[in-house]
């Protein structure tokens, strides 16, 4: 975690709107709130990390015959003009994990650490705090050590209360048992897991669709995106899973990413939640369209052979999610 600084003494640099000193405050914040190391996940695979130019993290998976590392990045997209607007900066942390992690386990890895980036016209350490605080409680429940970032100032560039964030994640998975579409067979079932609600796709839409009652919506337009780590670990314990898809912007069009060509899914379909049929109602656009746009209620989708389906819907529901029959593929 730096703050970009080419240090032509401090002094002058806060003249220019870049003030070094609170982004020293924030890393000196953050190592101490960090201090304790059995509150980090693969504490003992650290080496080094929050406060140098680069982060050294030890990689050894005897148990693995062939290792892989994973890696993704994501951000939050529009969903940060609505924290800045609000000036409510505690979900958008969740969201910048989840956005990664998702991704990473669709593989059929675990997550091992995460980095973020974290940019905006005059840094408020409350607001940055805020941040970073949800942020690290997301890498912690999906037991991924938070290990090194970058906080920017960039007056002129971000206004007011503007800002941007990102994630960078790095898993590991062993070669032989990675998820994919090389698993997938014929009568294998679909089961999708319910979402939190929008998680941080389609914004730019959202924000137009509730611009005229914002108020009224907020709460639920901020809800952070569903952490799916632990239920992915959970499962891959228990049944077979061949392939999964994290359902993003696209909707179910994330879905074939993970399938043979040459096989077809047969989808069922399902009731979007009350949220979801709000956009319906204001927008006059069609479920399905919908259904391939937004997540629509749906915010994972796990394939697994037949046999697994209920144990899969049982695992699913013992996390308190709400699991969905989506059809099969022949």
């Amino acid at each position: 975690m730096s703050v970009e600084s080419n240090n032509p003494g401090k002094d002058l640099y806060k003249e220019s709107g870049v003030d070094v000193e609170a982004g020293d405050a924030l890393v000196d914040w953050l190592n101490e709130s960090n201090s304790s190391k059995s509150k980090v996940p693969h504490a003992d695979r650290i080496v080094s990390g929050i406060g140098g130019f680069a982060s050294l993290f030890r990689i050894d998976f005897p148990e693995m015959k062939k290792p892989l590392l994973v890696t993704c990045t994501d951000g939050v997209g529009t969903k940060v003009k609505l924290a800045s607007q609000y000036n409510r900066y505690d979900t958008v942390g969740q969201d910048c994990v989840a956005m990664c992690v998702n991704d990473l386990i669709c593989t059929g890895g675990r997550p091992l650490m995460f980095l973020d980036y974290y940019a905006t016209g005059k840094l408020d350490l409350k607001n940055a705090k805020d941040f970073l605080k949800g942020l690290r409680q997301a890498c912690h429940d999906s037991d991924c050590a938070l290990v090194g970032g970058e906080t920017a100032e960039m007056p002129g560039v971000y206004h007011e209360n503007d800002f941007d964030c990102a994630g960078f994640a790095v898993g590991v998975v062993d070669e032989p048992k990675a998820w994919g579409a090389h698993r997938v067979k014929s009568g294998d079932r679909l089961v999708g897991v319910s979402s939190s609600g929008f998680h941080s796709n389609g914004y730019s839409l959202l924000r137009k669709v509730f611009e005229k009652d914002m108020d009224q919506w907020i709460d639920q337009l901020l809800i952070p995106t569903a952490l799916y780590v632990r239920l992915a670990q959970d499962l891959a314990g228990q049944v077979d899973v061949h392939a999964a898809a994290h359902i993003t912007g696209g909707g179910m069009e994330n879905v074939p990413r993970v399938l043979p060509p040459d096989l077809k899914w047969v989808r069922k379909n399902w009731e979007p939640p009350s949220l979801f049929q709000e956009v319906i109602r204001r927008t006059q656009i069609s479920e399905e369209k919908l259904k391939n746009t937004l997540n629509c209620g749906i915010g994972f989708v796990f394939v697994v052979s037949a046999p697994d389906f209920e144990k899969t819907c049982s695992v699913i529901q013992k996390h308190r999610f709400k699991a969905y029959d989506l059809g099969s593929l022949e």
